[in-house]
């Protein structure tokens, strides 16, 4: 049985990243640097097998798989809400910046607090309650196919993502930075 490689991947920087705004599930698009560097991403990844694309709905995800799935057109492509991005609630559309300034103990508590939700939204707990599953599945779904996979998600998506296959603790997951423009790789046997 030959080893299975699982690419992982955040969307490249979208409108609202570039302007430091909580996205959540707002649906940001590409900017141009985003598209150049999922072209970027593309030709990385032009030489390996994929035989199976996972991405989220939102557009920022899907834009970038466009970029990818060019040199892998007859890989299959799943849309799955699971890996969609964190949902920010009350602070979806707000100004990263200017609530830091305005609220600098809530900040950090509701930016990066692994059991605390925004007002509204989704802790990365409650992320990882939804991520765990769809793991799991796509590891099965690897084994049972010997399938490669991608997946492009969002970076408090795969904040989990990295914490199952690194064996990080909470702490060393929720201080990930810079997942953007990089391919996280793992052979799954």
């Amino acid at each position: 049985m030959r080893k299975r490689k699982l690419f992982v991947i955040t969307h490249c920087e979208s409108c609202y990243n570039k302007k430091g705004i909580f996205t959540g599930l707002i649906d940001s698009i590409l900017t141009a640097d985003g598209h150049k560097h999922a072209e970027e991403l593309a030709e990385k990844l032009e030489n390996e097998r994929i035989d199976i694309f996972y991405t989220s709905p939102l557009k920022r995800s899907e834009q970038t798989l466009k970029h990818i799935i060019k040199y892998h057109p007859k890989a299959k492509v799943v849309v799955d809400k699971r890996i969609i991005e964190r949902d920010y609630g009350k602070l979806s559309g707000k100004s990263k910046d200017k609530y830091r300034k305005e609220h600098p103990k809530l900040y950090p508590i509701y930016h990066r607090s692994y059991d605390v939700a925004p007002p509204g939204g989704e802790s990365m707990q409650q992320v990882e309650r939804r991520i765990k599953p769809f793991i799991e599945e796509v590891l099965k779904i690897m084994r049972k196919n010997e399938a490669n996979v991608l997946i492009v998600c969002h970076s408090n998506a795969i904040r989990p993502i990295r914490k199952y296959f690194e064996n990080l603790t909470n702490e060393q997951m929720m201080n990930l930075e810079h997942l953007r423009h990089k391919v996280f790789e793992y052979e799954i046997s």
